[in-house]
């Protein structure tokens, strides 16, 4: 299957061609930073549940008012490692969709007379050289992993100590 930016022949292009790809392109990119703003509240979101669970565990070995029995704090241990794996999926996806969207405005900047987006990915060594810039994305998808290791410690040590 043949990928399509342009729809329109060459020859049916009219005087207004150039301002409504600009305009097109405005969208787009508004569009793509939606939904980059969409993934920070999902990342607050899951950091936030996260953080309420790993507390709600700990602070039930010092408050009397939230003594859980052993068996609630492993399952609150459990969800919160279920919530780590949705929550790093999640991540990979909003990932995989900024990336298509980059890859078609790399594609429409191919019409505008600057290409803004693809000269700075250019000029970031493509987030292949880490010196020149290390992705967001790739600490981001790091931190359900670092929740799900503190579930799976408070999980291993809850079955495992008499004093849970």
């Amino acid at each position: 299957m043949e990928r399509k930016l342009i729809n329109t022949p060459v020859e049916k292009h009219d005087e207004n061609y150039y301002s409504q790809i600009l305009e097109q392109y405005k969208m787009y990119v508004d569009s793509a930073e939606k939904i980059s703003d969409r993934r920070q509240i999902a990342n607050n979101y899951f950091i936030t549940i996260n953080t309420v669970f790993i507390s709600i565990i700990g602070l039930s070995f010092q408050v009397r008012a939230l003594e859980l029995y052993g068996w609630a704090r492993v399952l609150l241990a459990f969800f919160g490692i279920t919530i780590c794996v949705i929550f790093w999926y999640l991540i990979r996806s909003y990932r995989q969709l900024n990336s298509g969207k980059f890859k078609v405005i790399h594609e429409i900047e191919a019409l505008l007379p600057l290409n803004l987006y693809s000269y700075e990915w250019e000029l970031l060594g493509r987030g292949k050289d880490k010196k020149k810039y290390y992705p967001f994305s790739h600490v981001e998808l790091i931190i359900p992993w670092v929740f799900s290791l503190i579930y799976l410690f408070l999980g291993v040590f809850l079955t495992l100590s008499p004093y849970a």
